[in-house]
């Protein structure tokens, strides 16, 4: 990792340090969760105090780009998958246009009868049949979510579908068009059941996104449950203030 400083510079130096290794580590050698160079010789090299590489250090730490391990060493954190509130897509278009190819591991399609909660969501009588989704998907090395999705029966899904294909482009299909989507993001342990599916051990946090689905004329389409691997995704929250 080559870092330069500029002593003459009014910029302080943990400031040109931490802005070069963030720089420095998007370089695809370090795309991996690769080791970062020792703290005591990367600061003799630079001739500064350990105390002002630490800064530095701690405020890419903080921001979740490098990670330490007691005993071991700063090492770069592993990119996860990221998705943007403004920018609602569904996964295999978030996906693609990641340049991740998306995967799907698992998909089971059955009929259920409708709970209290998705009967006063959808309008519905209380043990009403309505369509249910299951999908484990990912990228080739991982699946990271299972979503559990039930659809509104005035669709007219049949569940023969071929639900590999993009979810909201076979909604269009039927004339039902997904305009908006309204979300509760919270953090969960994982279960037996999704510990299983997500490969990771129970009591490992995860993140449940409820996504809720409506048309242009504000009628539901889809209740959208999905569980995240808590170290392979990343959900972010972009706004623009009006000035």
């Amino acid at each position: 990792m080559k870092i330069s400083l500029d002593y003459n510079s009014p910029i302080p130096l943990h400031i040109q340090i931490e802005e070069q290794i963030r720089e420095a580590i998007k370089a695809d050698e370090y795309q991996n969760g690769a080791k970062m160079p020792n703290e005591v010789s990367l600061s003799k090299q630079l001739g500064i105090s350990r105390s002002t590489l630490r800064q530095s250090i701690n405020k890419l730490v903080y921001e979740g780009l490098l990670t330490r391990k007691k005993g071991v060493g700063t090492f770069v954190k592993k990119a996860a998958i990221s998705s943007k509130a403004q920018n609602w897509l569904s996964f295999s278009q978030e996906m693609k246009a990641l340049g991740i190819i998306p995967k799907n591991y698992e998909l089971h399609v059955s009929w259920v009868k409708a709970n209290k909660e998705l009967s006063l969501f959808f309008n519905l009588e209380e043990n009403a049949r309505i369509l249910k989704l299951e999908r484990l998907r990912g990228n080739t090395d991982i699946p990271f979510v299972y979503f559990v999705s039930y659809f509104n029966p005035r669709i007219g899904l049949t569940g023969n579908e071929d639900f590999s294909k993009p979810l909201y482009d076979i909604l269009a299909h039927y004339n039902s068009i997904a305009k908006l989507s309204k979300e509760e993001i919270s953090a969960v342990k994982a279960d037996t059941f999704f510990a299983k599916k997500l490969e990771i051990q129970e009591g490992d946090p995860i993140l449940r996104r409820k996504r809720f689905v409506f048309d242009p004329g504000n009628r539901p389409l889809e209740w959208n449950d999905g569980y995240y691997r808590a170290d392979s995704f990343t959900y972010t929250l972009e706004f623009d203030r009006e000035v």
